[in-house]
């Protein structure tokens, strides 16, 4: 329960200087790493640091090829390696099938209301309706957006501690 509370207050300010100034900061990650760390040594010895190590590992692989392909941040790929750390290799995996898809919803989203691609569908439908065929589609700077991917992994992460039964209250 610990552990939960000071995940949510990790991922709290991750998400805060992700919306921000579109980073996730070492001297919040390194930290929380090496609390996780000794947190697990301490309750569970040997076993539970091996455990959460295995976590680190499994959350850093799940991102380390997008990150070397150019499609998110470092900051990004040790915050899922620290949700890894802090709840172990099963949910940091379980959490990253939420986390794909809040993403993609997010980057939907941001790729229709940020580049006015919601105005030319809605000029192009309006258009139908009179007859008229307007000519249009999705600008490349539209698919080139970026966002801050952290709230997408914060949310997932959360939604993850949702549905294993977490209460807030």
């Amino acid at each position: 329960m610990m552990l939960d509370i000071f995940l949510l207050v990790i991922l709290l300010i991750c998400v805060i200087t992700d919306l921000k100034s579109r980073k996730i900061y070492n001297k919040v990650i390194y930290p929380a790493l090496l609390v996780s760390f000794i947190y697990h040594l301490i309750t569970s010895g040997l076993e539970g640091l091996s455990h959460s190590f295995i976590g680190f590992l499994i959350g850093l692989g799940l991102l380390l090829i997008p990150y070397l392909m150019g499609g998110m941040g470092a900051g990004d790929v040790k915050l899922l390696a620290l949700i890894g750390a802090m709840k172990g290799g099963a949910f940091v995996f379980q959490s990253f099938i939420y986390i794909a898809l809040l993403g993609a919803l997010l980057a939907v989203g941001i790729i229709i209301f940020r580049s006015g691609v919601f105005k030319s569908i809605a000029y192009y439908v309006t258009s139908l309706k009179s007859g008229v065929i307007l000519r249009g589609g999705i600008s490349r700077g539209s698919l080139a957006a970026t966002y801050p991917y952290g709230v997408a992994i914060a949310s997932g992460a959360v939604l993850c501690m949702v549905m294993q039964g977490w209460r807030f209250l």
